[in-house]
Protein backbone atom coordinates (compact mmCIF):
# COMPACT_ATOMS: atom_id res chain seq x y z
CA UNK A 1 0.00 0.00 0.00
CA UNK A 2 1.43 3.63 -1.33
CA UNK A 3 1.75 5.98 1.71
CA UNK A 4 -0.98 8.45 0.27
CA UNK A 5 -3.47 5.13 0.26
CA UNK A 6 -2.23 4.39 3.79
CA UNK A 7 -2.68 8.34 4.70
CA UNK A 8 -6.31 8.38 3.40
CA UNK A 9 -6.98 5.36 5.27
CA UNK A 10 -5.91 6.76 8.64
CA UNK A 11 -7.79 9.85 7.88
CA UNK A 12 -10.57 7.67 6.92
CA UNK A 13 -11.06 5.41 9.93
CA UNK A 14 -10.50 9.02 12.32
CA UNK A 15 -13.74 10.01 10.54
CA UNK A 16 -15.57 6.97 11.07
CA UNK A 17 -14.79 6.74 14.50
CA UNK A 18 -16.16 10.08 15.81
CA UNK A 19 -18.86 10.09 13.24
CA UNK A 20 -22.17 8.24 13.36
CA UNK A 21 -23.44 6.08 10.40
CA UNK A 22 -25.98 7.86 8.15
CA UNK A 23 -29.64 7.42 8.72
CA UNK A 24 -31.79 9.91 6.84
CA UNK A 25 -32.15 9.46 3.22
CA UNK A 26 -30.04 10.79 1.13
CA UNK A 27 -30.54 8.46 -2.14
CA UNK A 28 -32.36 10.57 -4.74
CA UNK A 29 -29.87 14.21 -3.49
CA UNK A 30 -26.65 12.93 -3.38
CA UNK A 31 -26.87 9.28 -4.32
CA UNK A 32 -26.19 8.01 -0.80
CA UNK A 33 -27.65 5.38 1.31
CA UNK A 34 -28.53 5.12 4.91
CA UNK A 35 -27.53 1.87 6.31
CA UNK A 36 -31.27 0.93 6.58
CA UNK A 37 -31.57 1.59 3.07
CA UNK A 38 -28.38 -0.70 2.21
CA UNK A 39 -29.95 -3.40 4.44
CA UNK A 40 -33.27 -3.23 2.38
CA UNK A 41 -31.31 -3.02 -0.82
CA UNK A 42 -29.40 -6.45 0.39
CA UNK A 43 -32.54 -8.35 1.49
CA UNK A 44 -34.34 -7.07 -2.24
CA UNK A 45 -31.00 -8.85 -3.72
CA UNK A 46 -30.68 -11.69 -2.08
CA UNK A 47 -34.72 -11.98 -2.34
CA UNK A 48 -34.07 -12.02 -6.27
CA UNK A 49 -30.54 -13.51 -6.76
CA UNK A 50 -30.69 -16.72 -4.56
CA UNK A 51 -26.67 -16.58 -5.24
CA UNK A 52 -26.55 -13.80 -2.87
CA UNK A 53 -26.57 -14.53 1.05
CA UNK A 54 -25.98 -12.43 4.09
CA UNK A 55 -23.14 -13.14 6.12
CA UNK A 56 -22.67 -12.70 9.84
CA UNK A 57 -19.04 -12.32 9.51
CA UNK A 58 -16.20 -12.39 13.04
CA UNK A 59 -17.95 -11.22 15.87
CA UNK A 60 -14.90 -9.06 16.85
CA UNK A 61 -15.27 -7.35 14.20
CA UNK A 62 -18.49 -6.88 13.21
CA UNK A 63 -20.27 -3.29 12.82
CA UNK A 64 -22.57 -2.24 15.46
CA UNK A 65 -24.80 -0.19 13.55
CA UNK A 66 -25.43 -3.10 11.32
CA UNK A 67 -27.66 -6.11 12.36
CA UNK A 68 -25.20 -8.51 13.66
CA UNK A 69 -26.48 -11.35 10.86
CA UNK A 70 -26.60 -8.97 8.04
CA UNK A 71 -22.69 -7.53 8.31
CA UNK A 72 -22.00 -8.40 4.25
CA UNK A 73 -23.87 -9.60 0.91
CA UNK A 74 -21.43 -12.13 -0.46
CA UNK A 75 -21.60 -14.59 -3.81
CA UNK A 76 -19.20 -17.13 -4.36
CA UNK A 77 -17.66 -19.49 -7.38
CA UNK A 78 -18.78 -16.74 -9.96
CA UNK A 79 -16.90 -18.55 -13.07
CA UNK A 80 -14.16 -16.54 -15.05
CA UNK A 81 -14.39 -17.51 -18.57
CA UNK A 82 -12.10 -14.70 -19.86
CA UNK A 83 -9.60 -12.55 -18.94
CA UNK A 84 -10.03 -8.77 -18.88
CA UNK A 85 -7.16 -8.18 -21.50
CA UNK A 86 -9.35 -10.56 -24.34
CA UNK A 87 -12.80 -8.68 -23.43
CA UNK A 88 -10.90 -5.29 -24.07
CA UNK A 89 -9.22 -6.41 -27.19
CA UNK A 90 -12.88 -7.32 -28.65
CA UNK A 91 -14.54 -3.83 -27.02
CA UNK A 92 -12.05 -1.67 -29.00
CA UNK A 93 -12.58 -3.63 -31.74
CA UNK A 94 -16.35 -2.84 -31.48
CA UNK A 95 -15.55 1.05 -31.49
CA UNK A 96 -15.16 1.40 -27.78
CA UNK A 97 -16.25 4.25 -25.90
CA UNK A 98 -18.05 6.99 -27.75
CA UNK A 99 -18.58 10.52 -25.89
CA UNK A 100 -22.17 11.58 -26.18
CA UNK A 101 -22.73 15.06 -26.98
CA UNK A 102 -23.17 16.79 -24.09
CA UNK A 103 -26.56 18.28 -24.43
CA UNK A 104 -29.47 18.08 -21.77
CA UNK A 105 -30.32 14.57 -23.09
CA UNK A 106 -27.27 12.81 -22.83
CA UNK A 107 -25.52 14.77 -20.42
CA UNK A 108 -22.27 14.12 -21.26
CA UNK A 109 -22.57 10.28 -21.35
CA UNK A 110 -20.39 7.92 -22.81
CA UNK A 111 -21.46 5.32 -24.90
CA UNK A 112 -20.70 2.05 -23.91
CA UNK A 113 -20.24 0.97 -27.42
CA UNK A 114 -19.29 2.55 -30.74
CA UNK A 115 -20.65 1.80 -34.61
CA UNK A 116 -18.42 -1.77 -35.05
CA UNK A 117 -15.96 -1.57 -37.58
CA UNK A 118 -17.08 -2.47 -41.14
CA UNK A 119 -16.84 -6.16 -42.35
CA UNK A 120 -17.26 -7.97 -45.54
CA UNK A 121 -20.62 -9.15 -45.69
CA UNK A 122 -20.63 -12.87 -46.65
CA UNK A 123 -22.30 -14.04 -49.95
CA UNK A 124 -25.93 -14.79 -49.40
CA UNK A 125 -26.80 -18.83 -49.66
CA UNK A 126 -29.70 -19.31 -52.28
CA UNK A 127 -32.21 -21.44 -51.39
CA UNK A 128 -33.66 -23.67 -53.37
CA UNK A 129 -37.46 -23.08 -54.19
CA UNK A 130 -40.39 -25.45 -52.98
CA UNK A 131 -41.00 -25.94 -56.89
CA UNK A 132 -37.97 -27.50 -56.99
CA UNK A 133 -38.27 -30.29 -54.74
CA UNK A 134 -39.31 -33.59 -56.25
CA UNK A 135 -41.85 -36.81 -54.86
CA UNK A 136 -40.33 -40.00 -55.91
CA UNK A 137 -43.02 -42.27 -57.15
CA UNK A 138 -43.76 -43.90 -53.52
CA UNK A 139 -44.25 -40.11 -52.61
CA UNK A 140 -41.87 -40.03 -50.21
CA UNK A 141 -39.69 -36.94 -50.06
CA UNK A 142 -35.92 -37.16 -49.97
CA UNK A 143 -34.18 -35.62 -46.83
CA UNK A 144 -33.48 -31.91 -46.65
CA UNK A 145 -29.75 -32.29 -46.88
CA UNK A 146 -29.90 -34.30 -49.89
CA UNK A 147 -31.40 -30.24 -51.76
CA UNK A 148 -28.48 -29.02 -50.69
CA UNK A 149 -26.03 -31.01 -51.53
CA UNK A 150 -25.11 -32.37 -48.44
CA UNK A 151 -24.75 -35.43 -46.73
CA UNK A 152 -27.49 -37.25 -44.35
CA UNK A 153 -27.43 -36.41 -41.22
CA UNK A 154 -25.64 -37.64 -38.99
CA UNK A 155 -25.80 -39.97 -35.85
CA UNK A 156 -26.34 -37.28 -32.80
CA UNK A 157 -23.69 -37.99 -30.38
CA UNK A 158 -24.65 -39.54 -27.02
CA UNK A 159 -24.38 -37.03 -24.14
CA UNK A 160 -22.51 -40.10 -21.68
CA UNK A 161 -19.88 -39.72 -24.29
CA UNK A 162 -19.07 -36.18 -22.54
CA UNK A 163 -19.50 -37.33 -19.34
CA UNK A 164 -16.16 -37.61 -18.41
CA UNK A 165 -14.15 -35.54 -16.27
CA UNK A 166 -11.88 -35.33 -19.22
CA UNK A 167 -14.54 -33.51 -20.99
CA UNK A 168 -14.91 -30.51 -18.61
CA UNK A 169 -12.93 -26.97 -18.79
CA UNK A 170 -11.99 -25.89 -15.08
CA UNK A 171 -12.29 -22.08 -14.98
CA UNK A 172 -11.00 -19.19 -12.14
CA UNK A 173 -13.60 -18.39 -10.00
CA UNK A 174 -14.37 -15.25 -8.19
CA UNK A 175 -15.99 -14.38 -4.72
CA UNK A 176 -17.49 -10.78 -4.33
CA UNK A 177 -18.93 -9.01 -1.65
CA UNK A 178 -20.83 -6.13 -0.60
CA UNK A 179 -20.12 -3.56 2.52
CA UNK A 180 -21.22 -0.86 3.56
CA UNK A 181 -18.99 1.98 3.48
CA UNK A 182 -19.70 4.46 6.84
CA UNK A 183 -17.08 7.05 5.34
CA UNK A 184 -18.34 7.16 1.52
CA UNK A 185 -22.06 6.05 2.42
CA UNK A 186 -21.82 3.60 -0.08
CA UNK A 187 -21.97 -0.05 -1.06
CA UNK A 188 -18.01 -0.78 -1.60
CA UNK A 189 -17.05 -3.67 -3.34
CA UNK A 190 -14.70 -6.54 -2.49
CA UNK A 191 -13.27 -9.56 -4.86
CA UNK A 192 -11.73 -12.41 -4.31
CA UNK A 193 -10.03 -14.69 -7.29
CA UNK A 194 -9.70 -18.57 -6.73
CA UNK A 195 -7.59 -21.15 -9.49
CA UNK A 196 -9.13 -24.08 -11.42
CA UNK A 197 -8.80 -25.96 -7.93
CA UNK A 198 -10.49 -23.34 -6.01
CA UNK A 199 -7.54 -22.07 -4.13
CA UNK A 200 -6.95 -18.31 -3.30
CA UNK A 201 -5.15 -16.69 -5.96
CA UNK A 202 -2.46 -14.35 -4.92
CA UNK A 203 -4.07 -10.76 -4.78
CA UNK A 204 -2.13 -9.48 -7.81
CA UNK A 205 -3.31 -12.30 -10.11
CA UNK A 206 -6.58 -10.95 -9.18
CA UNK A 207 -5.48 -8.10 -11.21
CA UNK A 208 -5.70 -10.21 -14.54
CA UNK A 209 -9.38 -10.06 -14.10
CA UNK A 210 -9.47 -6.62 -14.06
CA UNK A 211 -8.80 -3.50 -16.94
CA UNK A 212 -5.82 -2.20 -17.07
CA UNK A 213 -7.29 1.57 -16.63
CA UNK A 214 -8.81 1.01 -13.04
CA UNK A 215 -6.36 -1.83 -11.91
CA UNK A 216 -3.96 -0.27 -9.14
CA UNK A 217 -6.50 2.65 -9.47
CA UNK A 218 -9.82 2.19 -8.75
CA UNK A 219 -9.06 -1.52 -7.46
CA UNK A 220 -6.54 -1.64 -5.26
CA UNK A 221 -5.10 -4.50 -2.53
CA UNK A 222 -6.42 -3.89 0.63
CA UNK A 223 -7.29 -5.84 4.21
CA UNK A 224 -10.89 -7.15 4.22
CA UNK A 225 -12.79 -5.99 7.30
CA UNK A 226 -13.74 -9.38 7.89
CA UNK A 227 -11.98 -12.38 5.93
CA UNK A 228 -8.48 -13.27 6.13
CA UNK A 229 -5.79 -11.80 3.86
CA UNK A 230 -5.77 -9.34 1.61
CA UNK A 231 -8.33 -8.74 -0.81
CA UNK A 232 -9.24 -6.62 -4.20
CA UNK A 233 -11.11 -3.73 -3.37
CA UNK A 234 -13.31 -1.11 -5.87
CA UNK A 235 -12.90 2.17 -4.37
CA UNK A 236 -16.00 3.71 -4.06
CA UNK A 237 -15.09 7.50 -4.09
CA UNK A 238 -16.96 8.37 -7.24
CA UNK A 239 -20.08 5.41 -6.53
CA UNK A 240 -22.24 8.02 -5.10
CA UNK A 241 -22.15 11.24 -7.88
CA UNK A 242 -22.54 8.39 -10.51
CA UNK A 243 -25.52 7.19 -8.74
CA UNK A 244 -27.23 10.60 -8.60
CA UNK A 245 -26.44 10.84 -12.24
CA UNK A 246 -28.10 7.74 -12.73
CA UNK A 247 -31.04 8.91 -10.87
CA UNK A 248 -31.58 12.31 -12.43
CA UNK A 249 -31.85 10.57 -15.68
CA UNK A 250 -34.41 8.09 -14.21
CA UNK A 251 -36.20 11.11 -12.80
CA UNK A 252 -36.06 13.06 -16.07
CA UNK A 253 -37.70 10.20 -17.94
CA UNK A 254 -40.53 9.81 -15.23
CA UNK A 255 -39.50 7.16 -13.47
CA UNK A 256 -39.34 7.10 -9.60
CA UNK A 257 -36.41 5.32 -8.43
CA UNK A 258 -36.24 3.33 -5.64
CA UNK A 259 -33.58 1.62 -3.40
CA UNK A 260 -35.11 -1.48 -3.21
CA UNK A 261 -35.56 -1.72 -7.01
Amino acid sequence: MVLSQRLHEAFKGTVERITGPRTVSAFKEKGVLSVSEFVLAGDNLVAKCPTWSWEAGEPSKRKSYLPADKQYLITRNVPCLRRASSVEEEYDAAGGEVLLDNDDENGGWLATHGMPKETKSSEVEVLPSMDSLEINKSGAIKSIPSYFGGAEEEEIPDMADYEGSENLVETDAASACFMYDKYYQTPRVWLTGYNESRMPLQPELVFEDVSQDHARKTVTIEDHPHLPGKHASVHPCRHGAVMKKIIDVLISHGVEPEVDK
